[in-house]
């Protein structure tokens, strides 16, 4: 049964999959009171199954498919396949499910932390937490807020394609599957508004009423390593749209400029097709 009060404490205990078999998962949501789960959850939680299945390695990257919606009323199944363990590398494949029906595959690639060889400078990020707009995206335990943005959803607040998200949880998980997690949830969350930015006249407030709209696909890789205090930055940029989806690429770091993770998220933008007799959806319902 999925959790109804969303908290940072309870996205945490949502990520930490229990193991009910052999390499397989079982997982709850916190979806609020929405019937739908977030794909980047799904994320999350395939980057906690595969760790406990990884014998002591770590998740370097994750790449997600969401072919189903997944119901937030619903368990979660993860069933994670060990392509390949090496000394150094392992490959795995998480198939997430629910009953009888697949809703994603994650492809994962674990390792052992090793020391630097070479490492490129840090590079400061152009914007800072204390010049930003809060953002009210109600999670107890986190702190958003936007450069230069007040609403990413409004179709009237236009700008370039880009969006700088700076983060801050008031206690990040110790745990480094977890803390991994957690940078992989939020990739899924202001990607298409960042698109949609670009374009007068659309925005998100739209998504479910007069536009279809769903995270199809995300892929994260993290780098060494994940640790942070304070605020993270999401710097978001919206590279391409077309032809029904769209693209954005982005990067994390700390306020330092230090690179924790890059990421990327393909997003569906279409128009409800009135001659097929489809309407809008129910918002408790959105992907």
């Amino acid at each position: 049964m999925a959790t109804k009060e969303s908290t940072l404490a309870n996205l945490l205990h949502v990520f930490d999959v229990e193991q009910i078999g052999p390499n397989v998962y079982r997982g709850d949501s916190d979806a609020g009171d929405r019937d739908l789960i977030d794909a980047s959850q799904s994320l999350a939680q395939a980057i906690v199954a595969a760790t406990k299945s990884g014998g002591g390695k770590v998740v370097r990257r994750a790449s997600g498919v969401f072919c189903r919606p997944i119901r937030a009323a619903e368990l979660i199944d993860f069933r994670v396949d060990v392509i390949h363990e090496g000394r150094s590398f392992t490959t795995a494949i998480v198939t997430v499910a629910q009953g009888e029906r697949i809703c994603g595959v994650v492809t994962l690639m674990l390792d052992t932390p090793v020391g630097d060889v070479i490492r490129h400078p840090v590079q400061p990020p152009d914007s800072s937490p204390h010049d930003a707009l809060p953002y009210d995206m109600p999670l107890p335990g986190r702190e958003l807020r936007l450069v230069d943005v007040v609403d990413p959803n409004d179709p009237d607040e236009v700008g370039p394609p880009r969006l700088e998200a700076w983060l801050r949880y008031d206690v990040p998980p110790t745990r480094d599957d977890l803390r991994r997690a957690l940078l992989a949830h939020f990739t899924g969350h202001l990607s298409i508004s960042t698109t949609m930015r670009g374009h007068a006249g659309i925005g998100t407030a739209m998504s479910h009423k007069t536009v279809s709209t769903a995270v199809m696909a995300i892929d994260i890789s993290f780098h060494e390593p994940v640790d942070w205090d304070g605020w993270i930055l999401y710097d978001h940029e919206s590279t391409a749209v077309g032809a029904g989806m769209s693209y954005v690429r982005g990067q994390i770091r700390d306020e330092a400029g230090r690179l924790i993770a890059s990421f990327a998220q393909d997003g569906l933008i279409k128009a409800f097709d009135e001659a097929s007799g489809a309407t809008a959806i129910d918002e408790r319902a959105r992907l």
